[in-house]
């Protein structure tokens, strides 16, 4: 959420933020109902004086002084009744009209409606080549028997898949090379709670939208959301803390099971398990200082691509554009991964500089080593989600017998150095 303070003080910018990121929002009306909530709050405040004073003066006062006051404080407590009511029902309104502002976006993001002006800043490692026909991700793990979608349909409908054989196996090698791999730089191992409060899914930004809310699983007997990625729940672990500015940054990375609805998404990619309800998913999250997070931001978006590097996997970064960005984030980079049996890139990766968006909602605060407490920003970046890692894997370590090789800094962490179709 944006400080009030800076809305009224730069409406323009808000403005020109909301064009860019294709959000439609009467600024002007938001600004004079905050005025018209102040201005109440204000006589809201001259009725609880005047009836302050009428307090301490009706315990002196004569008997019919005294039923005069009474009358007069009946009257003010009628009134004052009158403003709170309608000082809380334009405080909601403008709550909710709040909420609908996307972060403000950082110096250098693309300007754009959509996916189309998204911005490739590099493509690394050469385009994994065959002599032979490359098989798509599903072919190859429905033949060594990977994968089973008819069966996963069977049991929980559409969108959904069974790992099997060596296919969790792999994903278990990818959770000890990213845990092995982030450990080293300092970050702390979290598994959060896949179940959270409305009021902290709201506070991280992610069901301001109808749009948003139609991506969520919510469970309406417990009054539950089910995460989406292991930042929603990670986030708000220090919702109304103070950090002390030497304990900045403080790193996670955190393992969850997701969940999402995939709503709109019909006709996309709706036979495997690229775009599915359930996922695993491996997640880096950090609380620093505001002045730290664009490089922060690079630190992320570095260890995604060694990673990557790690694996030898081609992939490209690409910088999205103000209208393909999440509400909360002011600068995201995505990192899409080559897949050669559908000779395209695809999004396997993606980092968030939310600024101090997600913690003004949160009240997650520092306090400088001057005594002065300001809002830390936040930042996130996945780190493998499993079953686009795994489709990345078998695509581009697909042999002409139809076996697959184990990438190299992998195979510590298994007992075999390549998957074989069963006898």
């Amino acid at each position: 959420m944006l400080d009030i303070k800076f809305i009224r003080e730069n409406p323009d910018k808000v403005k020109n933020v909301c064009k860019n990121r294709q959000v439609k929002l009467d600024i002007g009306k938001i600004l004079k109902m905050e005025e018209e909530i102040r201005k109440i709050r204000q006589e809201k405040e001259l009725l609880e004086a005047k009836q302050n004073q009428v307090n301490k003066k009706i315990t002196t006062a004569e008997k019919k002084e005294k039923e005069e006051m009474l009358k007069e404080m009946k009257g003010i407590a009628a009134e004052k009744k009158e403003k709170a009511k309608k000082l809380d029902g334009l405080e909601k309104e403008l709550d909710k009209l709040l909420c609908q502002i996307p972060n403000m976006c950082l110096e250098g993001v693309p300007i754009g409606e959509d996916e189309r002006y998204n911005v490739t800043l590099r493509e690394v490692g050469e385009k994994t080549k065959f002599d032979f026909k490359p098989k798509d991700y599903l072919e190859i793990g429905e033949e060594l028997d990977l994968i089973d979608i008819k069966r996963a349909s069977k049991v929980s409908g559409s969108r959904f898949g069974y790992l099997k054989r060596e296919a969790p196996l792999l994903e278990f090698a990818l959770i000890n090379l990213a845990m092995e791999t982030f450990l080293k730089e300092g970050f702390i191992p979290v598994i959060p709670p896949v179940l959270i409060k409305p009021e902290m899914m709201k506070a991280m930004g992610y069901i301001d939208s109808e749009k948003d809310l139609a991506e969520r699983y919510f469970l309406e007997k417990d009054n539950l959301f089910l995460v989406g990625t292991s930042e929603q729940s990670i986030g708000p672990m220090h919702a109304d803390e103070t950090f002390q500015e030497e304990d900045l940054p403080r790193r996670y990375v955190g393992f969850s099971t997701c969940f999402r609805e995939e709503a709109g998404s019909y006709g996309k990619d709706t036979k495997g398990i690229l775009r599915v309800h359930q996922f695993d998913k491996i997640e880096m999250f950090s609380f620093c200082l505001p002045e730290k997070s664009v490089d922060e931001h690079q630190l992320l978006l570095k260890m995604e691509e060694k990673l990557m590097q790690l694996l030898e996997i081609p992939y490209r970064v690409v910088q999205l554009c103000s209208g393909d960005l999440a509400r909360p984030s002011a600068a995201t980079y995505d990192i899409e991964a080559w897949l050669p049996g559908q000779d395209k890139y695809r999004e396997t990766h993606s980092s968030s500089n939310c600024t101090d968006f997600q913690a003004r909602r949160l009240n997650i605060r520092y306090k400088a080593k001057s005594g002065k407490l300001s809002f830390v920003h936040t930042l996130n970046g996945t780190v493998f989600a499993m079953g686009r890692m795994i489709i990345a894997i078998l695509e581009n370590y697909q042999q002409k017998d139809g076996s697959i090789k184990i990438p190299e800094v992998l195979q510590k962490y298994l007992g075999f150095k390549k998957i074989e179709k069963k006898g």
